[in-house]
């Protein structure tokens, strides 16, 4: 195992934890909706927590691939978006303690950092590790968000049904985690929340407070999602405006949810079979609903 040691460091006194969940919340490389980073900032947001291990940013990062934000205003230099990679510590809504990893998910070094994780998940005596993930997905607005489950051990999962058999996909280090923690007989599984591919590149608060539900159910954590349904409500009723207020956006949903419909009973092998041989697929229609919430919102900005 390569030496994690210098890549992170515990700060201050950490109280004896009982067998705790860790929540895994790296960013950087699909985040669709923002569903993770918005799943994060809401807990760090409404419930009490503390910094307990930070790790090494100028050991893991690539600036130049990820320029952190500075202001500059009239004459100087204002501000700097310091990027943080921490272990938290939280407290849930009944005063569980939990912990959450949270920051930008490493450039560099993925097999030490992974190998660092593991070394804190042995010492705090973490049951499982839980992984937050948001991907874009042929799906309408106007259908329940759905998650893909996955874990080192299918008992984990319960009677959730797979969206997906077998696919290739670029590697990412929350994966990863995931995949080393099954190979050490570590516990651990994630949840990757479907967001409509129209929509990933804004944010989708439904997302967060579906992958949050996903976590509480799984776990027993009571955590907020309160605020995350109210923001889902109304941008839902935002996007359903500006479709409604046009007619081929309104025929392009309509046809994501036939499709959508189609795959739910069971029609995978040919999801435009039976009279809809005339539907666009749905890159197609997730392209042009794109392209049109776009002009919506530079309409807006004008």
């Amino acid at each position: 195992m390569l030496d994690p040691s210098g890549l992170y460091e515990l700060t201050g006194d950490v109280p004896t934890l009982e067998a705790p969940v860790l929540l895994q919340a790296l960013t950087g490389f699909v985040d669709a909706g923002t569903a993770i980073q918005l799943s994060r900032e809401h807990l760090l947001e409404k419930l009490d927590s503390q910094v307990i291990a930070t790790f090494d940013v100028d050991q893991l990062l690539d600036y130049r691939s990820r320029r952190p934000s500075m202001i500059f205003v009239e004459d100087h230099w204002e501000s700097y978006e310091e990027p943080s990679l921490a272990l938290h510590l939280l407290r849930d809504e009944m005063g569980t303690q939990f912990l959450m990893l949270a920051g930008p998910e490493p450039d560099v070094q993925w097999e030490r950092f992974i190998a660092a994780v593991t070394g804190l998940i042995d010492r705090f005596g973490v049951r499982l590790t839980v992984g937050l993930n948001s991907i874009p997905m042929a799906v309408p607005h106007t259908r329940p968000v759905s998650v893909t489950a996955h874990a080192t051990d299918k008992e984990l999962l319960g009677d959730r049904e797979s969206w997906l058999q077998r696919v290739q996909v670029p590697a990412s280090v929350g994966n990863l985690i995931e995949f080393r923690l099954g190979q050490t007989g570590h516990d651990a599984m994630g949840y990757a929340a479907h967001v409509p591919h129209y929509l990933a590149q804004t944010t989708y608060p439904a997302a967060a407070e579906l992958l949050l539900d996903s976590v509480s159910s799984t776990t027993g954590l009571a955590l907020p999602t309160g605020a995350l349904r109210e923001a889902a409500t109304a941008v839902r009723a935002e996007i359903d405006t500006q479709v409604a207020d046009d007619e081929q956006a309104t025929r392009l949903v309509q046809s994501l949810e036939q499709q959508y419909d189609a795959f739910v009973r069971g029609r995978e092998s040919n999801l435009l079979a039976g009279g809809g041989a005339n539907l666009p697929t749905a890159d197609e229609l997730g392209a042009e609903l794109e392209r049109f919430l776009a002009e919506q919102s530079k309409d807006n900005e004008n």
